[in-house]
């Protein structure tokens, strides 16, 4: 008869958590479309918080307005440095002078 083997991964540890049914709800709703129970999710974030060494997402107290503003705010600066790099046709110069002011002249 071969030799009995235990389930290395079969959990033994029973964890309570207390959270408002509302959450639970939500969250079970999230998970499910993952096809994962929220006990699933639960223990998926505790390996890869072992895995990181810490959280395994980052953590803002940004909300999502604020930080649409911010990404808006870095847009619109990337922009303003592209528009001051563009010379005007007022600017323009000749083939001969760009490769001049370039270093690249022949």
């Amino acid at each position: 008869m071969p030799a009995t083997r235990t389930n290395p991964s079969r959990k033994t540890s029973l964890f309570q958590v207390r959270m408002r049914p509302e959450t639970r709800a939500k969250a079970e709703e999230v998970f499910g479309h993952c096809g994962l129970t929220l006990t699933d999710a639960f223990n998926i974030f505790v390996q890869q918080s072992i895995n990181v060494d810490g959280l395994p997402f980052l953590v803002v107290g940004d909300n999502r307005e604020t930080i649409r503003r911010e990404a808006e705010k870095r847009l619109f600066a990337e922009l303003e440095k592209g528009e001051d790099s563009v010379r005007s046709p007022d600017d323009w110069i000749s083939h001969e002078a760009l490769a001049k002011e370039l270093g690249v002249a022949p």
